[in-house]
């Protein structure tokens, strides 16, 4: 085999190894189970009774203000986990937190609790003041 005949087999060798590799690692990418909403999105969902609104923040955040009508659950008690896996995996819920994040953890945990339709609002509650959106304070 000549020398040049022998590189390119080894390029291309190399290149399959690589294409391989790179497969497997989009394939262990762990799947998005919830769908990002903005504030409109989220707010014509909520219109729909049968979608469950849950707020994951502090019981001192939610009695802040909070989105009329909706649930809340802590994300950081220490039984959240157990909190969740009480609730109807076959409603949709749209969760929410201050910014987005533990909202986003939230959906992500109950994705993988087999939830079947989960909508995250991206900007969390202040996303929603932000938009004009109502909030109810704690009496």
């Amino acid at each position: 085999m000549h020398e040049s005949m022998k590189t390119a087999c080894l390029f291309i060798i190399f290149l399959c190894l690589l294409l391989a590799g790179s497969l497997h690692a989009a394939d262990a990418k762990p799947e998005k189970k919830y769908k990002n909403l903005n504030a409109e999105e989220f707010d014509k969902l909520r219109a729909d009774k049968k979608n469950v609104v849950l707020d994951v923040r502090t019981p001192e955040e939610y009695g802040d203000g909070h989105i009329p009508g909706s649930v809340n659950i802590d994300f950081n008690s220490e039984d959240f986990d157990k909190q969740i896996a009480k609730l109807d995996k076959s409603k949709p819920y749209l969760v929410h937190c201050a910014s987005g994040g533990r909202s986003a953890r939230s959906c992500n945990k109950m994705g993988k609790m087999n939830f079947e339709h989960l909508y995250n609002l991206e900007g969390g509650m202040g996303a929603w003041e932000k938009a004009g959106k109502p909030v109810e304070k704690k009496k």
